[in-house]
This record gives C-alpha cells, sequence and structure tokens, in this order.
C-alpha cells in the first residue's frame, strides 16, 4: 500500500529539485508552500511526511545546490593550478553560474536568507555558516599558494580572502539585479587587478 499522502510516483529528487529552484527564486520567506507544493507537483502531507518541514526540505535543497548547480565556483577554485588562477577561476565561473539561462540568477546561499533575519534565526545562522565555509576554501587555497611560494610570506591571506569573498556575494546580488555576465565577468576581471597590491606583505607602519 502507498504511503498516505504521498502519490503513487513520487519522485523525490525531483521534487527535491523543484522545491530547490523555488527556494533559489524565492528565498526561504519568500517560498511559500503552495508554491513548494505546486511546484513539486505533491501535497502538504505528501512534502511533510517526506521532508519533515519547510526547514528540513530547505536545508536539503541547499545541499543539492551546493553539490550541483552552485558547486561550479567551487571547483573551480580548487582545481586550478596556482592560487591566482584559482580566484580568478572562482569569480569568471560564478559570472557564468550566476547569469545562466532557464535558473534563477544569483547564489542561492547567498540571496536565501539574511544572517539574523529574527523570523528564522536557524535558516540565516545556516545559510551564514555556507558563506564563511566558503570563504575558509578560499582562505585554505591562498594558504596553499604561500606554502608553493606564490605568494610572500607577510601577504595577509586572511584580509585577501575577505576581499574575494566580498567580491563574490557582492556579484551574486548584482546578478539578482539584473547585471549581465559580460558586466560580473568585467568585475572579476577587475578584482583581479588588485591582487598584487593586496596580496603582498603589509608595511610595518600600516598593520593596526
Amino acid at each position: 500500500m502507498a504511503e498516505r499522502g504521498r502519490p503513487r510516483n513520487f519522485d523525490r529528487a525531483q521534487a527535491l529539485r523543484k522545491a530547490m529552484d523555488v527556494f533559489w527564486s524565492k528565498g526561504y520567506e519568500g517560498a511559500s508552500l503552495t508554491d513548494l507544493t505546486e511546484a513539486m507537483g505533491i501535497n502538504s502531507p505528501s512534502l511533510y511526511g517526506a521532508f519533515g518541514s519547510k526547514e528540513s526540505l530547505f536545508r536539503e535543497a541547499v545541499e543539492l545546490y551546493r553539490d550541483t548547480e552552485g558547486g561550479s565556483g567551487r571547483r573551480a577554485l580548487e582545481d586550478a593550478p596556482t592560487a591566482r588562477e584559482g580566484i580568478q577561476s572562482m569569480l569568471l565561473a560564478s559570472a557564468e553560474r550566476f547569469t545562466a539561462p532557464g535558473h534563477p540568477p544569483g547564489c542561492m546561499i547567498v540571496l536565501g536568507a539574511p544572517s539574523g533575519c529574527v523570523n528564522h534565526a536557524s535558516v540565516g545562522d545556516f545559510l551564514g555558516d555556507n558563506r564563511r565555509e566558503m570563504q575558509s576554501r578560499i582562505l585554505a587555497r591562498l594558504h596553499a599558494g604561500a606554502a608553493n611560494g606564490e605568494l610572500p610570506a607577510g601577504a595577509d591571506l586572511k584580509g585577501l580572502a575577505a576581499f574575494y569573498t566580498t567580491v563574490l556575494h557582492g556579484m551574486s546580488i548584482q546578478a539578482r539585479d539584473g547585471a549581465t555576465r559580460k558586466t560580473l565577468q568585467a568585475v572579476a576581471r577587475q578584482a583581479m587587478c588588485a591582487w598584487d597590491a593586496l596580496a603582498g606583505a603589509l608595511p610595518d607602519h600600516a598593520r593596526p
């Protein structure tokens, strides 16, 4: 006998991908249960039976996004032969991803919910953790570059990671506001023009 409330041909993986698109487009708060169930092709009891809650569904959708559509920048960062090429490839891959036809613009993890949102603090904290995890990956790539002699010993790697994370997040917001791929690619290239100045060691008098 089929589980109560679940359609006979219910495809959980397909429904999760549909939910990901809704959350990506509308954010956690903006995505109503009606939006979700209509997109997923199921009813509310089926949604709760399969995923537990709206928040649990959202968390699974974010993980799916990270493993699929949202993973291109991370892979570009880690697969490039040098740290500089990794940062540049990450930004250019993200410019392409954020403006891909047939998908919501921008990054689901950046735009899904604001950090510290009062009504859904756990959701905001969850996304904040994901954003910080990406910054940690950038920092790790810079440390690897420094270990290989690609960066001077005194380079401010934490500051550099924070800068390029900020550029990455800003590109996502620009994409949601209508920026074209060409515009975002230009932003990425301009951000790389700052590499030499930012990657160098700060003089003693400039240190806090």
